[in-house]
């Protein structure tokens, strides 16, 4: 199978944090099932010795011609937002999307897609407490700052630091479906799935006790039940908090109305079915709780602009393209 190659842009005080995530997202190991090799590598303007946030001196071997072949290129995020990227990167990174290569900024990184004008006309997103910088600078974005990232075709944008997981995961989901991205995200013990228009910065108090932490249990005990006629008032007598309570919490956790998370949840699940299982698409409608497949379909056109059939279809096709290159290769 080849592997999908990434290039990752290391400069002058890049986040040693945002430099790791591709690798630790696309080089997991043991790698799940369905997961393709990943070839990350790094680049930057001028290779050699590169000193990290951190204070780390890492060595980067290759130039920006690396992003010449790459399936993906991925931007850290950018230390200084207030300077203009340099005309070779922002060039290399025009040629790189016009080749078809998915380009990625990460936090601040988007400053750098910005620059490239790569955003011009199209949804973006960066760390919350830059938006006002990030609109000034580039008034021509659709920029919208309260989300965890966007995927906007070939160009994606991510929020703050540990959204960059959430970003990575995502590009995974789209790429090989949501049951490896599931399987990638616990093999890392990290959440499998924070939609992507979920709030970045919320405000929330540390519980003062372990009786106001009954949260996530809670939101297991939903997703394991999503078949059922879910409610506000059935998951707070589980709770048992008031409904005005458990809506406070729910809000401050999750960053996104009951109604709006449990449509999500029910959508990934749907996908997984739909990957995994020969079910018919009336038959996942029924259990994830949608009840019809009109609904199914009303849900997964809003979210995922696209129908239960076409996903399906396309990881079917997918996975018997790779299965058939993979016994070309061995013949």
């Amino acid at each position: 199978m080849q592997p999908v190659r990434v290039a990752v842009l290391a400069f002058e005080g890049v986040s040693l944090f945002h430099l790791s995530v591709p690798g630790m997202v696309f080089g997991v190991a043991p790698a799940p099932s369905g997961l393709p090799p990943y070839e990350v590598r790094y680049c930057a303007p001028m290779p050699g010795r590169v000193r990290c946030d951190q204070g780390m001196e890492i060595e980067v071997p290759g130039g920006l011609d690396a992003m010449d072949d790459a399936d993906l290129v991925i931007v850290p995020a950018w230390n200084h937002p207030e300077n203009v990227a340099p005309p070779l990167l922002a060039y290399a990174l025009r040629k790189a999307h016009a080749r078809g290569a998915q380009v990625v900024g990460l936090c601040l990184g988007a400053f750098v897609l910005g620059d490239a004008g790569l955003l011009d006309g199209r949804r973006a997103t960066t760390h919350w407490a830059c938006r006002d910088l990030f609109a000034e600078r580039f008034p021509l974005a659709n920029f919208l700052p309260d989300v965890l990232y966007v995927d906007d075709g070939n160009v994606i944008t991510s929020a703050g630091t540990v959204a960059a997981i959430d970003c990575c995961l995502n590009l995974v989901r789209q790429r090989h479906g949501a049951d490896v991205a599931n399987r990638v995200a616990r093999l890392l013990v990290t959440p499998p799935h924070r939609q992507g228009g979920q709030a970045q910065y919320i405000e929330q108090p540390v519980p003062a006790l372990p009786s106001e932490n009954r949260l996530p249990g809670v939101l297991e005990w939903a997703r394991e039940h999503l078949l059922e006629p879910l409610s506000l008032d059935v998951l707070a007598d589980i709770a048992r908090m008031s409904r005005r309570t458990f809506t406070r919490r729910f809000r401050e956790a999750t960053g996104a109305t009951f109604v709006k998370w449990l449509a999500a949840e029910r959508i990934a699940r749907a996908q997984q079915l739909l990957e995994t299982t020969n079910l018919s698409i009336e038959r996942v409608a029924t259990e994830v709780g949608f009840g019809t497949a009109l609904s199914l379909r009303q849900h997964f056109a809003s979210q995922l602009h696209t129908s239960p059939s076409a996903y399906r279809r396309l990881f079917c096709e997918g996975q018997q393209g790779a299965l058939d290159a993979s016994i070309t290769r061995e013949n």
